[in-house]
Formats: structure tokens, C-alpha cells, sequence
């Protein structure tokens, strides 16, 4: 679907400066989107929000549906009478990176605090509002709330760890379990209200500042998920409840063995035969909770490396086809139109750009990448149209830290050539050369228009620790910069778009 010209701000909610030692959507998130209407920013675009996994990667989640409850504001939730604001006084106050070990080990627990007094205290109207937020969503709150809570029993073992009867999800072994964890569950559910009510609210607070909600959404989930425990028949598992093949990608110039990743692949067979469903089910939910949705590994719609389960790499993989076009016309019949955009980068073959032109999907454009001389230039902005264009995304480098560490002498002089002269950065450069490209949407980590060095990089891609943990402080982003950021979306066409009656219709409700 064609989008309006637009500019915006990548930033995962994770960095905002908040109190507890993690961003929240709390007040730090509010006077971030303050920034963004002042800079004249028609986007916002964050990582998955799904709850953490291995690593504490938001594209390794337990849930494709759930939020993550560190996301909560325990602020908002004194502020409505969940938790005495007195018990929040062992929130930190530094705005360092993320410790994640600290974080869960103080924010939980009053996370947890906050909800049980919800349970038992809430009033009438706030427990209507939970009971239909329940009702409304039991299709994946329900399995979430138990496979949470019989892994928080089971200290974070993975569900094929569990006792046999749950792993296999017996009935009665289930029932049981729902009964002796009964007040745990509802605790976990307000946890889950709590976050959606909270993004609901801050999604509202854009949409009168005319600015939109850009997701991320990965194309695989984790083995150590409810997905995979609930609805085993999807996913190529063999008897014993392993998976027979994961997913990765070959071996390339970056890597002699390729990526294993590890998720397990889908049964698209079985997807197929029930109407992909679950398909429908995660992409109609990914488009209420945000505007538009990128989708991360797009290739693998087109063909998917398949790695069988037992190889420690990915060398011994091979290509087998994908869903292709029969997903995406399910899914354009089910939601009434495709508000993707496709992560499209790498090695892409003709096939997997003709899967996204017939659809009608934008592809990706990286400024960064498109300075070698070796046919990159297909990243450029005069080469962008129909694409959404980036100086850099959250796997890549900031821009001056790829500039000043990263970049070739070859990519810097061809950077240089292309973008002239930058008294003011190249991190500059870079902005100003994606804001007057001809793409449709352009993107820009608030790591580069801070400017930035590598100390301030999101993710090293295939780098055991240290991601995720980048966090800017307060007055970083300064009035100075969100007028000069306001002046070139003036000059280049990119001011935010009115919203449509429908969506003001929907927050109104």
C-alpha cells in the first residue's frame, strides 16, 4: 500500500530515559513524543514489544502477542492507584545503558506488587474495563498468562522441560495447573492489561500530534514460547517435541558457517489447510496495536533456510519455498489491505523482489550500505522510490560510528563525492540525503541525529551480550535539534499527515 510522505524517528521505548533503569511508557515516553511534534516527525518506529527471551533481544520473544510488562510505567500505575508511589523510591534515577539482571530483579517485583493490589482493590469501572480486556482477547491471553506462569515455576526452564503431562499439554494436568496457579494468572493478565492500556493511551497521545506508530515484526518465534508450546501441530516438531529443522541463513562473505538461529520452522502445509489463521490472528493484531508493520527476514516468505536441528551450524542448509503470494492475499482479505513494509536487505534473489512488487510491499533502502562500488547503489536515494529509506537501522553502526570505524577509505570517499561537503556531520549528511530522497517514508535512528559514535549502537548482529542496551539522557535530544529537524521536514515535503476520521474515531472509543 502507498504510503504519505513522511518522515520519522526509529527509537525502541527501551531507551527512553525512565526511571528503574529501562524506558517505559511512562513520562520520559510522553516528552519524547513531544520532541517528535515539535521536530515535525510524522513517525514513530519501535522494535517487536513482545516479552523477553534469550538474551533479552526484543526479536526473541515468548510471545507473538503479549507485551513486555518492563515496559510499564509503575509511575502511571501510582499515579492510578495500583502501587503507593512511596514504594517506588528503589527505582533508579541514572540513565546508563539497561542492566537487564538489575531491572527484572527490581522492577518485577513491584510490577507484580502493582498487580495483585489491582486484583483485589480495582474498582468497579477499571475492573470492567480489565474483565472485557480479558474477554476480548482470551484467544491468546489465556495460553500466555499459564505458559508464563508454569515457566516462572519451572525457573525459566524451557517448556520441554517441564513435567510430561505439560509439556504435552494433557488436559487434566492443564486444569489442575490452571487451579493451583489461579491467583498467579490473574495477576499476569492485569500485567497484560496494564500494558496495553498503557500503549493504547501513549498511541492516542501520538495520534493528536498527527504522528503514526511504526512495528517490527520478526518472522519466526522462539522455540521457548507460548506459540510453539500451544500450537505444536505448526511447527515442524518431531515426536519427542523437538524441532527437526530450524531456521538461520547460509554461509556468506560475512560468515564461513552461516547463522543458525534456532526458531523452528513452520508446518506451512498445515497453515495452509486452516486458512493461516494464525497468520491472520498476529498480523490483524500487530495492525491494532500499531500503524504500520515492518517485516523483518521478508525472504523467508519467498524461500527459507532450512537447517536440520542437530547441525551446530548452518552450513549443511538448503532453500525450501515458502507461502509466497497465497499468505498475503489471505492476509489482504482478512485485514482489508497490506500496511507493510518489507526487510529486504542482504543477498536478495529476483524472485524474492518480485514476491514484494506483485504485492505491492516497499522494500528497505540503508544509506549506509550503498557507497561500496559493487552494485550497492540500488541503496541511494535517487534510486528510492517505492522504498522505505534509513541512514542506518538497529543491527547497523551509528552513522559516525561506521563513518569514523566501520566504512572503507573507497565508502568514504564515494559518501563524501555523493553528499559533499558536511560542516555539521556526516551524521547530517546522511539525514539531509534521506529526507530528499524520492522514498516514501524515511527513517532515522535518533542515535544519528543525536550523532552519536558506536558507543551508542543497539545491536552487533551475532554478538553473544552487551545488545539492546543502549539508553539516550534526558536533554539529548534538545530544541535546537527538533527545529532543525522541523525546518528540513518543511523543506523536503515530509510534514505529518492529518489522520483519518476512522482513527480518531477508534482512540475516541
Amino acid at each position: 500500500m502507498p504510503f504519505p510522505r513522511t518522515a520519522g524517528i526509529l527509537l525502541h521505548p527501551t531507551s527512553l530515559p525512565a526511571r528503574g533503569g529501562i524506558g517505559d511508557f511512562g513520562p520520559a515516553a510522553y516528552k519524547f513524543v513531544d520532541g517528535l511534534a515539535a521536530a515535525r516527525q510524522g513517525l514513530w518506529q519501535v522494535l517487536p514489544l513482545g516479552p523477553l527471551g534469550y538474551g533479552n533481544s526484543p526479536y526473541s520473544s515468548i510471545s507473538a502477542f503479549a507485551g513486555n510488562p518492563l515496559l510499564i510505567s509503575l509511575e502511571r500505575l501510582a499515579n492510578y492507584g495500583w502501587i503507593d508511589s512511596s514504594k517506588l523510591s528503589s527505582l533508579s534515577s541514572g540513565y546508563g545503558p539497561v542492566e537487564y539482571d538489575r531491572v527484572f530483579a527490581v522492577k518485577m517485583p513491584l510490577l507484580f506488587e502493582a498487580g495483585r493490589n489491582f486484583v483485589h482493590s480495582a474498582s468497579n469501572h477499571m475492573r470492567k474495563r480489565f474483565e472485557a480486556f480479558c474477554t476480548g482477547n482470551g484467544w491468546w491471553l489465556d495460553e500466555f498468562v499459564l505458559f508464563d506462569s508454569l515457566r516462572a515455576k519451572y525457573k525459566l526452564a524451557s517448556w520441554n522441560e517441564w513435567p510430561g503431562e505439560l509439556a504435552r499439554r494433557e488436559p487434566s494436568a492443564l486444569q489442575r495447573a490452571r487451579a493451583e496457579l489461579a491467583t498467579d494468572l490473574n495477576i499476569r493478565a492485569a500485567l497484560q492489561f496494564a500494558f496495553y492500556e498503557q500503549w493504547r493511551a501513549l498511541r492516542r497521545y501520538c495520534y493528536e500530534r498527527a504522528i503514526r506508530t511504526v512495528g517490527d515484526l520478526a518472522i519466526f518465534v522462539n522455540y521457548d514460547s507460548a506459540d510453539v508450546w500451544v500450537n505444536r501441530e505448526l511447527f515442524r516438531l518431531s515426536e519427542n517435541l523437538q524441532p527437526e529443522v530450524v531456521a538461520g541463513v547460509p554461509p556468506d562473505f560475512f560468515s564461513k558457517t552461516g547463522q543458525r538461529w534456532g526458531n523452528p520452522l513452520y508446518r506451512w502445509d498445515v497453515m495452509k489447510s486452516r486458512g493461516y489463521k494464525w497468520w491472520i490472528q498476529r498480523l490483524r493484531w500487530a495492525t491494532q496495536n500499531c500503524d504500520y508493520i515492518r517485516l523483518d527476514h521478508f525472504r523467508g516468505f519467498d524461500q527459507f533456510w532450512e537447517i536440520p536441528a542437530g547441525d551446530a551450524t548452518a552450513v549443511n542448509g538448503r532453500w525450501v519455498d515458502g507461502p509466497r503470494d497465497d499468505l498475503f492475499h489471505k492476509l489482504r482479505d482478512a485485514l482489508g489491505g497490506l500496511p507493510f513494509f518489507a526487510e529486504d536487505l542482504g543477498y536478495i534473489t529476483p524472485e524474492v523482489h518480485a514476491l514484494r512488487d506483485r504485492l505491492q510491499i516497499p522494500g528497505m533502502a540503508v544509506l549506509q550500505f550503498g557507497f561500496s562500488n559493487d552494485g550497492a547503489h540500488m541503496y541511494l536515494p535517487h534510486r528510492a522510490a517505492g522504498k522505505v529509506i534509513y541512514t542506518g537501522t538497529h543491527d547497523n553502526d551509528t552513522t559516525v560510528g561506521w563513518f569514523e570505524s566501520g566504512a572503507s577509505e573507497e565508502e568514504r570517499s564515494n559518501a563524501e563525492c555523493y553528499l559533499g561537503r558536511c560542516e555539521d556531520g556526516i551524521h547530517w549528511g546522511f539525514i539531509r540525503a534521506a529526507q530528499n530522497s524520492v522514498a516514501e517514508l524515511a527513517l532515522v535512528p535518533l542515535q544519528d541525529v543525536l550523532g552519536l559514535g558506536s558507543q551508542a549502537r543497539m545491536n552487533t548482529p551475532s554478538m553473544n551480550g552487551g545488545n539492546w542496551k543502549w539508553r539516550f539522557a534526558p536533554g539529548q535530544f534538545t530544541p535546537e535539534l527538533m527545529a532543525k529537524l522541523a525546518n528540513l521536514a518543511h523543506v523536503t515535503d515530509r510534514l505529518p499527515q492529518p489522520l483519518s476520521v476512522a482513527a480518531e474515531e477508534e482512540f475516541a472509543a
